[in-house]
């Protein structure tokens, strides 16, 4: 019998009023690999904190047993700045020591790319200080990895990952033997990594056995029971476990759900899309034309990203688009953009850019759009719109899209200036939708949701008729929501992947071996250029210390801008000093790609 590692007994946890945790009872064992999903803002992270007594409950009893090893991830790193990160990670072992043992390099090559530390200014030995978050935050995984745990309790781990980074993460963790606690909003993740499920709504803890897959069935059929027949009908969860059923079948090629009770419970559920019916709506709306490119080049500052590049966006695609970081992924989609924004007159470097004359584009970039703090939440939807025609006769008010979205109505006359990250992000992505866009690019959607935000979302686009991109590393998201994977490879070239995320993982691998294999030859041309590539780690170093002051500039101004929110003369100067500092950050972003390439 698997020993007890971490129990917790009637634990109560509050916050303000609110009762994040109201008689929590739980345990973990040896052996368990845990994932724990519910929304933003219901108590994931207290609960883990507190399981890891990184906080004291309210009332209850939290027990380790006396010999665990227990290491935790949490969402601030406690690096020391001044540190290399040679010294966090690997300690005081000596090259050959480190070098030798089998978990340290996979470590190493899995989340930074290879054992000296590419894209570092200077390999193990870089300072931590001047690091990007989400440099450091691969620095404190890896250095949790590399030693010894009985238990390990992650917080939101696949952040700042990519996909093949993802994928290394999950296969690693299948292998160890320590016990896992994993808050994660990454489905894919949860499918591949856990054996139990903890679903954390209102206070309560409820228990599943099984992923994520066996979890959207558990809950599916607990609420076919609780709810009538209608309402059962009508059961997003249930439409979700009909596409874990039919679809994606690397997902479900070994189901350890009782498959003949889901095939049941799923036998009226009609396919997720009717991509004929959504194509069909999808050309009147749209014409023939969407974007056709001929023999384009796409480029950030002077550095091509791609060329030669023939390719068309028609009329009810859905793409999903995947490529290594500054392959060009975002600078494609700014170029198409911008051709459509001037309606054809700003044309990419070489080639040409052609845009349908109806095509009327909503673009969600990773940055999210600041509104007026004062604003509330209702009034910046009903900005856009009072109501939107969501396609085959389905219409909605803004007050009914912000409760599809987890607005509740009294969320809705919250100040914007109140709102979180994720918040905030789904009030940009109903601001997108309320305008009626017949073409989307969605860059990284998924960031700060919730798994109940991202299957509500996935649900709306599944009605949506019009043409879509998507750039994710949320592999669920881009096969749930796309019909077509196309990849940059970092040469230069777009390619079609029939095989979806697999094939683009496969294909990344053979790089990777074949570069490991050249390198030896490759030496002499690295010793020449050494000393180019240290001015350019320099200048990488200047520009990110730079980024992060126009990111604290940026803050600031935000503080004054809501403190002065009634005062529109001084909001104005305020957002003209905003507008400036936004368009050196897309500068600066776009010299760190240059020489990120470089280096």
């Amino acid at each position: 019998m698997a020993a007890n590692l971490v129990n917790l007994e009637a634990v109560d946890k509050v916050y303000g009023t609110r009762a994040l945790l109201d008689g929590v009872s739980l345990g973990v064992n040896e052996g368990d690999r845990i994932g724990v999903v519910g929304r933003n803002g219901d108590g994931k992270t207290t609960l883990i904190r507190v399981l890891a007594k990184l906080e004291e409950a309210d009332k209850g009893r939290v027990t380790h047993a006396g010999h665990v090893r227990l290491g935790v991830l949490t969402q601030h790193d406690s690096l020391d700045a001044s540190a290399t990160v040679r010294h966090e990670v690997i300690g005081d072992l000596a090259d050959h020591e480190w070098a030798g043992n089998a978990k340290i390099r996979d470590v190493l090559t899995g989340l930074f790319g290879g054992l000296d530390l590419p894209g570092f200014p200077q390999g193990l030995d870089t300072v931590i200080g001047p690091l990007s978050g989400g440099e450091r935050r691969r620095i404190a995984l890896a250095k949790l990895l590399i030693a010894e745990q009985d238990l390990i309790v992650l917080d939101e781990p696949t952040n700042h990952l990519d996909v093949e980074g993802i994928s290394w993460l999950a296969g690693h963790l299948r292998e160890r033997r320590s016990a896992l606690v994993c808050v994660t909003h990454d489905r894919w993740f949860l499918d591949q990594v856990c054996t139990r499920m903890w679903d954390v709504q209102r206070g309560t803890v409820h228990e599943y056995e099984g992923g994520y897959s066996d979890y959207v069935f558990a809950r599916a059929e607990r609420e076919r029971i609780a709810a009538s027949e209608e309402a059962k009908r009508q059961n997003l969860v249930r439409k979700e476990l009909a596409w874990l059923r039919r679809g994606a079948p690397a997902r479900t090629s070994k189901p350890r759900f009782r498959i003949e009770a889901a095939n049941e419970l799923i036998a009226d559920v009609p396919p997720p899309r009717d991509s004929a019916e959504l194509m069909k709506f999808a050309g009147s709306r749209l014409g023939k034309t969407v974007f056709d490119l001929e023999n384009v080049t796409v480029q950030a500052g002077p550095k091509v990203l791609i060329e030669h590049l023939t390719w068309q966006l028609g009329p009810g695609d859905r793409v999903g688009l995947v490529g290594v970081n500054g392959a060009g992924k975002t600078s494609l989609l700014r170029t198409l953009a911008e051709a459509a924004r001037s309606e054809g007159e700003k044309q990419p470097a070489a080639g040409k850019v052609v845009v349908g004359k109806t095509v009327k584009l909503a673009y969600l970039s990773q940055e999210v759009a600041e509104l007026a703090p004062a604003m509330r939440v209702l009034e910046a939807v009903q900005q856009v719109r009072d109501r939107v025609d969501l396609g085959k006769g389905r219409e909605m008010t803004a007050g009914q899209l912000c409760e599809k979205f987890g607005f509740t109505k009294e969320k809705q006359w919250t100040p914007v200036g109140d709102l979180s990250g994720g918040e905030r992000r789904r009030l940009q992505l109903l601001r997108l939708l309320m305008d009626e866009p017949n073409v989307l690019f969605l860059d990284e959607p998924t960031n700060d949701l919730d798994i109940e935000t991202l299957t509500q979302l996935e649900d709306l686009l599944d009605g949506w008729p019009g043409s879509m991109v998507v750039i994710s590393h949320d592999r669920y998201f881009v096969e749930r929501t796309t019909d077509r994977v196309f990849a940059l490879l970092g040469d230069r070239f777009l390619r079609m992947l029939p095989r979806g995320l697999d094939e683009y993982l496969e294909r990344r691998a053979a790089v990777l071996d074949a570069a490991a294999a050249a390198a030896p030859a490759a030496a002499p041309v690295k010793q020449k250029s050494a000393g180019d590539a240290r001015a350019a780690k320099k200048e990488l170093q200047k520009i990110e210390r730079r980024l992060d002051k126009v990111s604290e500039l940026e803050a600031k101004l935000h503080e004054r801008i809501a403190a002065q929110a009634t005062d529109f003369e001084a909001v104005a100067k305020l957002d003209a000093e905003l507008r400036g500092l936004a368009s050196e950050r897309e500068d600066l972003e776009l010299r760190w790609l240059e020489l990120a390439e470089e280096v």
